[in-house]
């Protein structure tokens, strides 16, 4: 090389062709649609089966029923104190619809906080009844004497729940049956003797029992529904007993619940950017798929018309260990005919799949819409990640019977609505405002409701982070 001659890198060479950096540019990429992780299997929508409802309300017209003292008890904790809330004494089928808040508030003043250890017996099978426990915390286990002596199991009952509401009626009632802490529990017990002291200085307290002691006893089948008189395997000529079948005076209704938001898109990304992909639909397909996940979580959990709020009381059950095992969820399933499903958090699932495996049963799975789905005695368990989780890491299953002619659970909707791009759910023009962004108002009507009350039960506090 002779001097002065430059070298010459490959960096300083000119550029023979199209660099891929430009043509890129010009390409046309392979591009998925856009992408959402909050979309979930939705099971709940899918398998409930809907109802049109006209006129935006639905009636449930049930056989009268006499159903007193069905619903739980709420407390406040500050601290280490526990304190019923007064009104909520009002579940107690003795205080039921009385009205009085400031004897409400004395008797709820006088209730004594108590400590239980797990193992150790809140009261005894024959002893008598002096005294109301009102569960604030903890699980008991209720124990019957068998036919031959042996200890027999009558259920488990959890935070809400009381116990010895006869007391406050009857001075000589004794328990029926050994009530037992399986944890450790917080009791408010109530005394008989400070509800009569209460009593004898409330002259409205004291007209209340005295109507509730005078009034007579209805006469009701097993489900609390007055009863039908009938007559059977008679012979002569006896009288026929007379008699019709009542209904509720105010049955419940149903009025549908609405998600709505409003989408926004500027004109300038309608007009200039819909190829090869509508952005106008690719928005609204998300957006839909929004307002659906929003919808079975309402589904779930609302106060109003959610299944894990309309539960009745006697269709909840406790585990008897905690964790979902085989047992509680054929517990479940004797509480009612024809269960079509169960619905669980996706833990809970594997809590119970858990359980399985400690007693080496391998559950059988049938395929729905290309899954395999787990089922326990036939009936499919679907996952639902709505089913909340608390902080003390426990979660619920639900049973259902679906079904309008198996008097079961259903989905209401109202299909026709204007301006529907599915059934009872539409999406609306609302203009184009100053800056140039087109509107669309996006509406989904929908609830549920239970025709009969054992149509529906739930399995709770599962535990689902044990996992010995």
């Amino acid at each position: 090389m002779s001097v002065g001659e430059e070298v010459r890198t490959e960096q300083d060479k000119p550029q023979q062709s199209l660099g891929t950096a430009a043509a890129r540019n010009l390409a046309t990429t392979t591009k998925s649609a856009p992408q959402m992780q909050e979309i979930s299997s939705r099971w709940l929508l899918r398998t409930l089966p809907w109802v049109n409802v006209q006129g935006g309300t639905y009636r449930v017209n049930r056989r009268l029923t006499y159903a007193v003292g069905d619903g739980r008890i709420t407390f406040v904790k500050t601290g280490d104190r526990v304190e019923v809330i007064p009104a909520e004494l009002r579940e107690l089928p003795a205080l039921r619809s009385y009205e009085d808040e400031d004897v409400l508030s004395e008797l709820a003043q006088r209730c004594q906080q108590r400590e239980f250890a797990a193992g150790n017996l809140i009261t005894s099978f024959g002893s008598r009844t002096d005294e109301v426990y009102l569960l604030a915390h903890g699980r008991v286990e209720k124990l019957g004497s068998g036919p031959y002596g042996e200890d027999e199991s009558l259920g488990v009952l959890a935070d809400g729940a009381y116990l010895g509401e006869q007391a406050l009626i009857d001075p000589d009632t004794i328990w029926e049956y050994t009530v037992r802490a399986v944890t450790a529990c917080t009791v408010l017990a109530l005394r008989r003797q400070d509800f009569e002291q209460v009593a004898e200085r409330s002259d409205s307290l004291r007209e209340h029992l005295e109507q509730l002691r005078a009034a007579p006893e209805q006469r009701t089948n097993k489900y609390g529904e007055k009863e039908i008189d009938l007559a059977a395997g008679h012979s002569g000529e006896p009288d026929i007993p007379h008699t019709f079948v009542d209904y509720e005076a105010r049955p419940r209704e149903y009025e549908l619940s609405v998600a709505q938001t409003v989408l926004r898109i500027h004109t300038r990304v309608a007009d200039l950017y819909n190829q090869p992909m509508n952005q106008t639909e690719q928005q609204l397909r998300l957006t839909v798929e929004a307002l659906k996940e929003r919808q079975e979580h309402e589904l779930i959990n609302n106060r109003e018309f959610g299944l894990l709020n309309n539960c009745e009381y006697d269709q909840r059950l406790q585990p008897h260990d905690g964790v979902p095992s085989p047992d509680d969820m054929d517990e479940l399933l004797c509480r009612r005919r024809g269960t079509k499903l169960f619905l669980a958090h996706p833990r809970a699932i594997s809590a119970f799949g858990r359980e399985l495996n400690k007693r080496g049963l391998v559950p059988e799975t049938i395929e729905i819409a290309g899954n395999r789905i787990p089922t326990w005695r036939g009936v499919p368990i679907y996952p639902c990640n709505k089913i909340p989780v608390t902080e003390a890491r426990t979660t619920s299953i639900i049973a259902m019977r679906t079904g309008e002619a198996e008097q079961g659970v259903i989905g209401l909707q109202q299909a026709g609505i204007p301006d529907e791009i599915e059934p009872s759910l539409s999406c609306r023009f609302m203009g184009i405002n100053e800056q140039a962004i087109i509107k669309y108002l996006v509406t989904a009507y929908y609830s549920a409701a239970v025709l009969v009350p054992d149509a529906l039960g739930v399995l709770e506090n599962v535990e689902i982070g044990r996992w010995r």
